[in-house]
């Protein structure tokens, strides 16, 4: 009995052998398919072997046989992923900083099982990758898969809203009083998860950051903000949102050096109009959060861009380039910055 079971499962190990052990560098031969079999307590011939062969190519498996003297053999083809894929998705988890590095290791071990053992080694080079900043929460996967769950049941979500704190602890904001938030998408900026959501107290669009939500709550009221999220554009939020950060919606004019053209392009979107001022500098026209991390974008970019219009907002850089000038200046004078 043990023997007809073993052999009825003969074609499903044959099947695990070839997806695990071969691939175009290393295919397989019948005698040593036959072997391997043997090694798992499975008797089979060459014969049979050939047969359960075509029976899975029939089903639809991509099994290919090399013909050589030296490395001919039977090697499983096409597969869910190709390895070049495998490590693109591999390089995105174990670069994603709100994937734990315990986590990051079980699916990188999960998606391993998509390759063949050699090829799997070569995915595990790429795990080296590291050194990257790495959450050490571990409840964001839950937080995720709530926040779909409310996206897919349009309801309200109510939660605490935490913040860092001088002790290295997370803290609840506003004195732990529960926000509720009807979220409406779900947003991947800067190496963060993002819920997009409408808060009804104020009726404005806000996001907040997926890592610092606990005690995430569905709650039974239909969630608010349909027109709200009637014309939205997610790309467009999210390139106007500088570092994710909030500010007052306003459309603003900035003139560039002709070197910066793919910088603008990068930040907000190919579509871009860019206006030749003279034949060294463009201008755009477009719509930004304006806020601190705003202002840092443009002084990072130095002399080589002009914020031009609206007049109160470049009233407002020139105030904050001035505060922190002055704040420096004041160090400059009580002694407390030296020459290097």
């Amino acid at each position: 009995m043990a023997r007809e079971n073993s052999q009825k499962l003969k074609i499903l190990y044959l099947l695990k052998i070839l997806s695990e052990e071969t691939d175009e560098e290393h295919p397989m031969g019948a005698p040593k398919l036959a072997e391997r079999l043997f090694s798992l307590g499975i008797r089979a011939e060459r014969k049979s072997i050939y047969d359960d062969i075509e029976q899975l190519r029939l089903f639809g498996y991509d099994i290919i046989f090399v013909k050589s003297r030296t490395r001919g053999g039977y090697y499983l083809g096409s597969r869910e992923f190709e390895l070049p894929e495998l490590k693109l998705l591999v390089d995105a988890v174990q670069s994603s900083k709100f994937i734990t590095v315990k986590k990051s290791r079980e699916l990188i071990g999960k998606l391993e099982q998509f390759a063949s053992r050699e090829q799997a080694r070569q995915l595990q080079r790429q795990v080296y990758v590291a050194g990257r900043v790495k959450t050490e929460q571990e409840n964001i996967y839950y937080n995720v898969d709530a926040i779909h769950r409310a996206l897919q049941e349009q309801v309200q979500l109510s939660f605490l809203y935490m913040e860092w704190g001088l002790d290295g602890a997370l803290h609840p904001k506003k004195n732990g009083e529960l926000y509720q938030v009807s979220p409406w998408a779900l947003l991947w900026s800067d190496e963060n998860y993002y819920m997009i959501g409408f808060d009804g107290r104020t009726e404005m669009i806000k996001h907040y950051r997926v890592d610092k939500m606990q005690r995430i709550r569905m709650l039974s009221k239909s969630r608010q903000g349909a027109e709200a999220f009637a014309d939205f554009n997610l790309p467009v939020y999210a390139n106007r949102t500088f570092g994710m950060y909030g500010g007052k919606v306003t459309a603003v004019t900035m003139q560039f050096s002709n070197s910066l053209a793919g910088v603008v392009m990068d930040r907000f979107g190919r579509e871009t109009r860019m206006r030749p001022v003279d034949e060294n500098h463009f201008k755009v026209r477009v719509t930004v959060a304006v806020s601190g991390q705003f202002f840092g974008w443009i002084a990072g970019l130095g002399s080589d861009v002009r914020l031009l219009e609206p007049p109160e907002v470049a009233r407002a850089y020139r105030a904050h380039l001035e505060k922190i000038l002055s704040d420096y200046a004041g160090q400059e004078e009580k002694g407390r910055i030296s020459d290097v």
